[in-house]
């Protein structure tokens, strides 16, 4: 909670709960001797199940996945959005670019995509289940017992459950039952891929070059400012989510930051309480921009701007 005087206090529950949840911590080579295990299971596997994909693409692919799974947790921590797809669309793209067209680049962006989706979007999840397991006093290393018990038997399952979608449905047919548009779509950016940084719209890598740096400065600012000005300096983290997933999130945001305000002001006992619940249910839901989309998609309104890229 928070005093007076702007700093942070913790109250005894909170304190209990670190207590409880530090008390079981999963040792740290357990983490790096089963990141390398499965690293090198990966490398022998992989380039004997799709040939166009070396060896150094799966190991670079483990290597920089590490700093890119950081980042998605980091980003699902703020924003209740697990964005794994938009990194390994990054892998998708350099990998493809990497190989080639003459040498396999839409197999390897694709196999590489996919891979650096699944280490991206687990550590993620599996931030949000520490965080369920120190909210409800559960053993932090009961929890990933389980995970492990239920990652084991998805290896299992997964596969069996695709086999038999595969043979008894047409997989991919436009005009079945089944028409998979994800596969297309990610095969498509793979073709788009392989023509390397002639494939990107013109001037992308300025702008990602600026919006990099401007994240960097005001990451560096909201640090090294005192904490009563730099709480008031926006995450770029943050900032990033509206271009991602639509200008809706702000409405969300800044609704649901003005009743946490309020909340406090009137009950601050009752506020902390709450409002994890209450926003778990709006965010499950929607709750606070379906009720004015529906209002005025019903009243035929649309944006009064749009934006269009047209070829030189």
């Amino acid at each position: 909670m928070q005093v007076e005087d702007g700093s942070l206090e913790c109250s005894s529950d909170e304190l209990w709960r670190d207590k409880v949840f530090m008390k079981d911590r999963v040792p740290t080579w357990i983490a790096f001797a089963g990141y390398t295990l499965f690293a090198i299971i990966s490398i022998i596997s992989i380039p004997n199940i799709f040939p166009e994909v070396k060896w150094y693409y799966i190991f670079t692919a483990y290597l920089f996945a590490p700093a890119l799974a950081f980042c998605n947790a980091y980003g699902t921590g703020l924003t209740n959005m697990n964005t794994a797809y938009n990194y390994g669309k990054v892998a998708l793209f350099i990998l493809a670019a990497w190989a080639g067209k003459s040498h396999g680049g839409v197999v390897a962006g694709l196999v590489g995509c996919g891979l650096v989706k699944s280490i991206v979007t687990i550590s993620a999840e599996l931030m949000q289940d520490f965080k369920s397991a120190h909210l409800t006093m559960t053993s932090p290393r009961a929890m990933i017992l389980s995970q492990a018990v239920g990652t084991a038997i998805g290896c299992v399952v997964a596969p069996m459950t695709f086999l038999l979608f595969y043979h008894a449905f047409d997989i991919g047919n436009p005009k079945g039952e089944f028409k998979a548009p994800f596969a297309l779509i990610y095969r498509n950016m793979a073709i788009l891929s392989v023509e390397g940084l002639s494939a990107l719209p013109q001037h992308c890598l300025q702008i990602c070059a600026g919006a990099f740096v401007f994240a960097a400065m005001v990451n560096l600012v909201k640090d090294l400012v005192p904490e009563r000005f730099g709480r008031w300096v926006p995450l770029p983290m943050a900032m990033a989510a509206p271009f991602l997933v639509g200008g809706y999130f702000t409405i969300d945001m800044c609704i649901g930051t003005a009743v946490v305000y309020i909340w406090h002001k009137i009950n601050r006992e009752r506020a902390e309480a709450l409002v994890p619940a209450v926003a778990s249910g709006l965010m499950c839901g929607d709750g606070l921009w379906i009720l004015p989309s529906s209002i005025l998609a019903l009243a035929k309104v649309e944006a009064p701007m749009c934006m269009s890229f047209f070829a030189n």
